[in-house]
């Protein structure tokens, strides 16, 4: 597992700075970020994301506290008023029911274990706390053109595993959790984002981002 993250994250520690510049004025991000707005259930504090990265999301939404592997992007979150901690998903530093929201965004297909995040996310939520996933599922365009990216060994994508949507439902009931609420957008093909996007309820698999709440059954 640990040879596993160090080769998932080490792009993430060396290219820190590229991968933090790519949301400068983005117009993707500003679509993802008013998707995950647009859940009933909010990010509620105190909030964790997992695989927190550079901060951007966790600013954006509100998630106070965010643990990366990577130590680099950490210090670029921290900048953004982000309480981080080196750490991996399958093993958090934390004590059980600690937080109200825990986030995991665009991060799932970069796990090496997600079964095990999952189970370590539900110790640390609170009762009737919710987990939030963002996705981008493999059937979309999106997910399509992420996975020719992966195969030509793309540097950020290489290790990544990409799911879709049946495959997630699958993996969260399996530890536990049910699905509460879910939105779909980002309907515009890559490269070629001209407008703001409004979310549709549901997930959808031709959307090439899903977000979804979920809650211990």
């Amino acid at each position: 597992m640990k040879q596993h993250w160090r080769d998932s994250s080490s792009v993430f520690q060396n290219r820190a700075q590229e991968y933090d510049s790519w949301f400068d004025n983005s117009l993707l991000f500003a679509i993802e970020a008013s998707a995950i707005r647009d859940l009933p259930l909010s990010i509620q504090a105190p909030a964790l994301e997992i695989g927190v990265g550079p901060g951007r999301f966790a600013e954006a939404l509100g998630s106070d506290y965010g643990i990366d592997p990577a130590s680099a992007p950490l210090k670029i979150a921290r900048s953004r008023g982000v309480i981080t901690c080196q750490a991996i998903g399958e093993d958090l530093p934390f004590l059980e029911n600690s937080f109200a929201t825990v986030s995991l965004l665009f991060t799932l297909c970069f796990l090496h274990t997600p079964s095990s995040v999952l189970q370590e996310s539900r110790r640390v939520l609170q009762e009737n706390g919710h987990l939030i996933i963002g996705f981008v599922p493999l059937t979309s365009v999106w997910g399509k053109n992420l996975q020719q990216k992966k195969e030509a060994d793309h540097p950020f994508y290489k290790h990544a595993h990409f799911f879709t949507i049946e495959e997630v439902k699958t993996l969260l009931t399996n530890q536990g959790f049910s699905i509460k609420s879910s939105v779909s957008s980002l309907y515009q093909p890559p490269e070629k984002i001209t407008q703001m996007e409004k979310s549709k309820p549901g997930m959808d698999e031709k959307a090439g981002f899903v977000v979804l709440t979920a809650q211990a059954s």
